[in-house]
């Protein structure tokens, strides 16, 4: 699996069902990770951490990343992109 660009940390994420959890090697350490899927096209969308290895990264248990250029608006734009588009 790719990901490509930034990412966000959030607490909590609406609109998705969840994969089977499996262990994987990431930049800041081994993970045990279930991967997301949007609930209407079910494409994946980021990933929720179960288990950080790492003492450091215990903060990020429990929580779910998001691909930014996954996210679309509530119109089904790219939102997040549209927006930081017009800041710049």
């Amino acid at each position: 699996m790719d990901w490509y660009g930034k990412a966000y940390l959030f607490d909590n994420v609406v609109n998705v069902t969840v994969g089977e959890k499996e262990n994987r090697m990431m930049i800041t350490g081994l993970h045990t990770v279930v991967d997301i899927f949007c609930v209407t096209c079910g494409s994946i969308v980021g990933w929720k951490y179960e288990t950080a290895y790492d003492k450091s990264q215990k903060y990020k248990e429990g929580k779910f990343i998001l691909e930014r250029y996954k996210v679309m608006g509530p119109d089904g734009s790219l939102y997040l992109v549209a927006q930081e588009d017009a800041e710049e």
